[in-house]
């Protein structure tokens, strides 16, 4: 399994390309599972929850640890905890797929993808561990490799394939 992480700050452009690359993987008969570290908090932030109705919150408010359940086609599981980046990939990777993107989780070891908008979210992210693109880096003032704008698809696409050893 290949696993990269996509990391930047708010509105770097994150989803968009993870779901970008969902897609172009899909297309191209990978499986793939994807961790997303949600990061925003207060009122407008917490992850939005099933219905209090629905069955498995009755269970899940009542104190299940975990909660589970299954129908039209998907499965929705909710633990009563925030579980470490460890755990979460175990989840994640349960039916052992081909690749895993996890969006967020800036700190956590594995290959990285780094999308700046400014020079200054750079000189922060510019140390983080085993960087393996930055994209939107417009000086170009590292030895990283680099794609100069998030919108340069096609490049990004190519790069996907390049990193993951198979032909686009």
């Amino acid at each position: 399994m290949k696993t990269l992480h996509v990391v930047g700050f708010k509105n770097s452009g994150k989803t968009t390309l993870v779901s970008r690359w969902i897609r172009l993987l899909k297309q191209n008969g990978f499986s793939v599972s994807v961790i997303k570290q949600h990061g925003h908090h207060g009122k407008h932030g917490k992850l939005k929850m099933p219905d209090a109705n629905t069955d498995s919150m009755q269970f899940f408010n009542n104190g299940a640890d975990l909660s589970l359940v299954s129908g039209g086609g998907a499965v929705q599981i909710m633990l009563n905890e925030s579980p470490d980046f460890q755990r979460l990939k175990q989840l994640a990777t349960i039916d052992n797929p081909d690749v895993l993107l996890v969006e967020g989780f800036k700190e956590e070891i594995g290959p990285k993808v780094v999308l700046v908008k400014e020079q200054a979210d750079w000189e922060t992210l510019k140390n983080l561990q085993t960087i393996q693109l930055v994209v939107g880096l417009a000086d170009g003032a590292t030895s990283f490799p680099q794609i100069s704008s998030r919108n340069n698809e096609e490049e990004l696409d190519r790069w996907l394939f390049s990193w993951m050893g198979v032909e686009s």
